[in-house]
């Protein structure tokens, strides 16, 4: 029962691998073994400051969020991170250091998740998936970088949009004060940014 439960949760990981790279059947049995699932329950913590950050996660359903608390108490979230999306603190992971930020759960929320010494067993009994996690990374510095230029040169209402362009899928699933911690914004600014554009398409 248990065994299937793993199988029946592997399967979304392991179509989105075959989706990229397709798999053989002893590399898809290397996913299976080592990927760990896990529940975890809404507001329940998977990283949490301070902690090494121990897992690589992929989410098979549910909503996570990655955030900075600042010394004013004020959220800053980095990342939401829902179905067939991948969330780590990268720096935390490999240089084995405490970790500056949180990740917890906006929702029940199921992963699949691999530690650093299976990842390093994953690469070395098949370098295709050294491949893979580097492409990962790539695109994930990509996505980091092209947020950052966002925030210095763009408007909020700019962000906005950006934002419902990317997370479109999420939009109902988060709360105004998240999606407002995400732009950098009040919630009260985003509440009158939306009215605006309410009336522009009206």
């Amino acid at each position: 029962m248990k065994e299937n439960l793993i199988q029946a949760s592997a399967e979304p990981l392991i179509n989105y691998f075959n989706a990229l790279i397709p798999l053989n059947a002893e590399e898809t049995n290397l996913v299976t073994s080592l990927f760990k699932p896990r529940l975890y329950r809404k507001r329940q913590y998977v990283l949490q400051e301070g902690n090494v950050c121990n897992e690589f996660s992929f989410v098979v359903r549910g909503c996570l969020r990655m955030y900075k608390i600042d010394d004013k108490g004020n959220t800053h979230i980095i990342q939401f991170a829902a179905e067939n999306w991948w969330t780590v603190d990268i720096g935390s992971f490999h240089g084995r250091k405490p970790s500056a930020l949180n990740i917890d759960a906006l929702e029940d929320t199921m992963l699949l998740q691999i530690n650093y010494d299976n990842l390093i067993l994953l690469y070395t009994q098949a370098p295709k998936f050294d491949r893979i996690f580097r492409v990962l990374i790539e695109n994930s510095y990509v996505t980091l970088q092209n947020r950052l230029l966002q925030n210095i040169s763009s408007t909020a209402e700019e962000r906005y949009l950006s934002f419902m362009q990317v997370y479109a899928h999420l939009s109902n699933r988060l709360s105004q004060t998240q999606i407002a911690s995400f732009l950098g914004i009040t919630p009260e600014f985003l509440s009158r940014l939306r009215n605006k554009m309410a009336k522009k398409k009206s």
